[in-house]
């Protein structure tokens, strides 16, 4: 048996106004994501910082990871902790190592290229002859993404003499072939036919 109150209940509810039959519906949630990325790209395109702002924000964030690098080397996850710390700190430059920081400009140049939406400072060195991203400037700010291994910090010959050879062969000695009793079998004791 049916109550005849729940049937006479029908009345009671509210339909959805179409505005929240278009919030509801996954059309309407896909239209809205997609309206939300364009309003952020079209911010991100006129709020992209100045190239000065950028290799400034660069520099500064490089010193940064010079700085936190100095004593301990960390791993990427210490890097990419570090660099979201990097977008709200500026670096300590009284205690900074003057010497570091001009082999630094001597064999590392910073480079800012401008892209539609943001733009991006990339270093340039004999490490990474064709550059490497260590910053992206969007919305206003700028985001580094460098890693102690993309500087380039130590100069130095790679090589001694001119015309040196790298590998340099050595000669060992055939009487000694080392403690270990199982080689002795099979040590070259020269041609039994001699």
């Amino acid at each position: 048996m049916t109550d005849l109150s729940s049937q006479n209940a029908r009345g009671n509810y509210k339909k959805q106004t179409m505005t929240q039959q278009f919030y509801h519906s996954c059309l309407g949630k896909v239209i809205i994501l997609i309206g939300a990325a364009i309003v952020l790209t079209i911010a991100g395109a006129f709020s992209i910082p100045s190239d000065s702002m950028m290799k400034w924000q660069t520099e500064d964030n490089n010193r940064e990871c010079i700085q936190d690098n100095d004593s301990i080397r960390g791993d990427k996850i210490d890097e990419m902790v570090g660099n979201l710390r990097r977008i709200f700190t500026h670096a300590d430059t009284t205690g900074f190592d003057r010497e570091v920081w001009d082999t630094y400009h001597k064999l590392n140049r910073v480079e800012v290229h401008r892209h539609s939406v943001f733009a991006t400072s990339r270093v340039y060195n004999n490490i990474h002859p064709s550059g490497v991203r260590v910053a992206i400037g969007i919305w206003g700010i700028v985001i580094p993404t460098v890693y102690y291994s993309d500087l380039l910090l130590n100069d130095g010959p790679v090589r001694g003499k001119a015309n040196e050879r790298l590998i340099q062969d050595t000669f060992v000695n055939d009487d000694y072939i080392g403690d270990n009793p199982n080689l002795k079998p099979y040590h070259y004791k020269g041609n039994p036919d001699d």
